[in-house]
């Protein structure tokens, strides 16, 4: 089973506070190395928040290759559809969504499956399962399966009731509930969940999902032609992408503000997409199946 890095050690509290707290922008030099499975996981997760595909999957397969724990392979399984999913591969990323379901199912884990507290992870494996269903749904958004996306929404609704969820894994399922609500047409639907998103976020520790949160926010508010707010909040956006070195989504709020007739905004996206392909991120072509 996976062993927890030592009570007390400081590289692991640096990993956990820039995975999901308030420095997601240290540079990767000046991240530590991790001290387990689980760090690795944290550098995974810190890594693809900035962009640096090619060593987010490398610590990837670290976690993969010195863990058996299957909560932690489930949640690294999940950031790999993650990091395929924000580069357009959404077909690709079910594979390793479908992966992270199946490896803490009641099946798969026989008597182990007990959502108790483990005091060797942060998370349990309820938002384990939260995270594969709630990325099997965005997988499938991503390639216009709509109404499927919905389903698994609700799935997961039943397995894990939103009460049930820590803060994570609740403001994702938010998360991809509004771009669903978008892709259907449905903006005010869209904008409650945005909203349910960034309320989430503004409790949580983390910058970057306050950051995301907000950038929903946006583009439920261009949906509802709201666009000076949409404007505004995209700038708020960009500003804190630029802070915090969250390439990614500086990338996204440069896509949306470009598309909302911002001045610059489409040099910046180049810009960003090229930067992204240099640190291994490669996007799916619009004509790939």
């Amino acid at each position: 089973m996976f062993v927890p890095a030592p009570l007390g050690d400081t590289r692991f509290e640096i990993l956990a506070e820039s995975a999901f707290g308030a420095g997601p922008g240290r540079a990767a030099a000046e991240l530590p190395t991790a001290p387990d499975a689980l760090g690795s996981w944290y550098r995974a997760v810190i890594l693809g928040g900035q962009g640096r595909y090619a060593a987010a999957r490398a610590e990837l397969r670290i976690v993969r290759a010195g863990s058996t724990d299957p909560v932690l392979l489930s949640l690294a399984a999940s950031t790999e559809g993650s990091l395929l999913r924000q580069l357009g591969w959404h077909a690709r990323a079910a594979a390793c969504d479908g992966r992270a379901a199946a490896l803490v199912s009641a099946r798969a884990l026989g008597d182990r499956a007990v959502d108790s507290v483990r005091p060797e992870l942060p998370f349990e494996r309820g938002d384990a399962i939260s995270d594969a269903l709630t990325g099997l749904a965005a997988d499938a958004l991503g390639i216009g399966r709509v109404a499927l996306a919905w389903r698994l929404l609700a799935r997961g609704a039943a397995v894990r009731p939103a009460a049930e969820l820590g803060w994570r894994p609740a403001i994702r399922r938010q998360w991809v509930s509004a771009e669903t609500a978008l892709a259907a047409g449905t903006v005010e639907p869209a904008t409650e969940h945005a909203a349910a998103a960034l309320e989430l976020a503004e409790r949580a520790p983390s910058v970057r999902h306050l950051v995301k949160s907000r950038l929903l926010v946006a583009a439920a508010a261009a949906a509802a032609d709201d666009h000076d707010r949409s404007r505004e909040l995209a700038e708020q956006v960009a500003e804190q992408c630029r802070e915090h070195a969250l390439l990614p989504l500086r990338w996204a709020s440069a896509m949306l503000r470009a598309g909302l007739a911002v001045p610059g905004a489409a040099a910046e996206a180049e810009d960003c997409a090229a930067t992204i392909v240099r640190r291994g991120g490669r996007f799916r072509p619009s004509t790939a199946g």
